[in-house]
């Protein structure tokens, strides 16, 4: 039996360790929000040959007098051909009129007469969009941990629901947390895809975390006050650990399929959501095992302690 309350320390330790470099990379690296959450706008192209991003962004900034983030991605489709996409992302600012568009597009194709430059997707979004969304975006993560939070409280009364459903919710966070700084260190865009991310995350560690929680439940009818709190505990991860690692492997193994899939065919919407979703999921099945548990049992035993000198008060 893996003794995990005993090795609680290991465990709290590692993770403030993960959040910490992830706070750092957030303030080294900064964090960049898409144009769906802070207003401008996308233009994709389709070109041949190769760019030097340095005179496209000269170029463009000459065109338009505004500046531009470049990207140029490369992808390989299933018959072998190979796709050049170049992104041009304006943020802060109104979308590109119509005009703007033009004189970009025809500033491109002087240019670059071989490239054969093809507009793919074209996207405008106003700066008031871009906050109402990310306002209503995080309410609704908001939301969705208070009333997983609640049902938490509710369905586990019986084991000090309370502090089941608070320990749940730091477990909760921390796996959110993991998913933002993958998406800080990979130098991903924040978009819909995080929030996406996030409550997918949310109702896949709860899941784990209620099976957990459900054999604590048992445990307690069964041995009654034969076994502590952490006892209690640590033989039910165990009684669970095996559906545990099976459900996250066979879970990890399908996102990591997806994100294969989405790398090859350059499908950057599926691709920015299963690289973080895989991170997303060991550490829901890490937090699940080895945080929640120990954490609600050393909550229960402080509170005993606490009981115990106010006895003797």
């Amino acid at each position: 039996m893996i003794q995990f309350y005993k090795h609680r320390w290991k465990y709290y330790i590692l993770s403030l360790a993960i959040i910490a470099l992830g706070i750092v990379m957030m303030f080294v690296e900064g964090v960049t929000l898409d144009v769906e959450f802070k207003g401008g706008s996308i233009i994709k192209y389709v070109y041949e040959g190769t760019l030097d991003t340095g005179d496209v962004d000269a170029l463009v900034t000459e065109t338009l007098d505004r500046d531009v983030v470049i990207q140029v991605t490369t992808s390989r489709l299933g018959t072998g051909e190979v796709i050049q996409k170049l992104a041009l992302t304006f943020s802060g600012q109104e979308g590109l009129s119509e005009d703007a568009q033009i004189a970009l597009d025809t500033a491109l194709k002087t240019k670059y007469p071989d490239a054969n430059f093809s507009a793919s997707d074209t996207r405008n979004v106003k700066p008031l969009i871009g906050e109402r969304f990310l306002r209503t975006s995080l309410f609704a993560l908001l939301l969705a941990t208070v009333l997983m939070i609640l049902y938490i409280w509710y369905s586990f009364r019986k084991v000090s629901g309370l502090s089941a459903g608070v320990m749940s919710m730091v477990a909760l966070l921390h796996d959110v947390a993991i998913a933002f700084f993958v998406f800080v260190i990979f130098k991903m865009p924040i978009n819909e895809s995080f929030i996406a991310v996030a409550l997918t995350i949310l109702g896949y560690s709860l899941n784990d975390t209620i099976v957990i929680f459900d054999r604590v439940r048992e445990n307690k009818r069964i041995y009654g006050a034969k076994l502590s709190a952490d006892e209690l505990v640590t033989k039910s991860i165990n009684q669970s650990l095996t559906r545990s690692i099976n459900t996250g492997l066979a879970t990890f193994v399908s996102i990591v399929v997806v994100y294969i899939f989405a790398a090859i065919y350059d499908i950057e919407s599926i691709r920015s959501f299963a690289l973080p979703m895989a991170f997303g999921i060991i550490s829901g099945c890490y937090s699940t095992v080895c945080l929640v548990g120990p954490l609600w049992a050393t909550w229960q035993n402080f509170k005993d302690k606490s009981k115990g000198k106010a006895k003797i008060a």
